[in-house]
């Protein structure tokens, strides 16, 4: 019984057999997925919409509105935070049977400074790529300032080489 190290190729690849001599010839790619897919038997989408809090079953703890306040609200959450995880030390030394309802409350806390965090990833994403394109300016201003430096120190060695020579 004979085996084979590799495997055959693809019964695709003879679509690209004359690339070499007509590039041309080779099929297109195909078009980008738009909507929704499926991909190991999950549904997936290309929409990047973040769902909302309700969409998830969870109670939003700050106000609803396209013009929430993301620091005051982070602060809030945070300032809510740190209370409950005293409460909850309170309640684990005072009544241990009550512990749960405060690891709810604290947990709720987490999933909504998690969502509030999340909304702000394009904010970021988009100042990033900002700061990222602004260094990448500089870098070839300070190139081209270096070249035009190094084309005038090699200008003037010519003309001193050329002195020299006719003098």
């Amino acid at each position: 019984m004979a085996t084979a190290t590799y495997p055959p190729p693809p019964p695709y690849y003879r679509l690209y057999k004359d690339y070499l001599q007509n590039p041309k010839s080779a099929p297109e790619p195909p078009p980008p997925i738009e909507g929704t897919y499926v991909c190991f038997g999950g549904n997936y989408t290309t929409d990047d919409v973040l769902p909302s809090l309700e969409e998830q079953g969870v109670r939003q703890l700050y106000p609803k509105g396209p013009n929430i306040d993301f620091k005051k609200e982070l602060r809030s959450l945070n300032r809510e935070l740190q209370l409950h995880i005293l409460e909850l030390a309170d309640v684990l030394v005072e009544r241990p049977s009550q512990y749960a309802r405060r690891v709810e409350e604290i947990s709720l806390i987490f999933k909504n400074l998690h969502h509030l965090l999340n909304s702000l990833r394009p904010h970021q994403a988009r100042a990033t790529l900002i700061h990222i394109l602004e260094l990448q300016i500089q870098r070839r201003k300070q190139a081209l300032e270096d070249i035009k430096r190094r084309r005038e120190e090699a200008q003037r060695l010519l003309k001193e080489s050329l002195g020299t020579l006719d003098g």
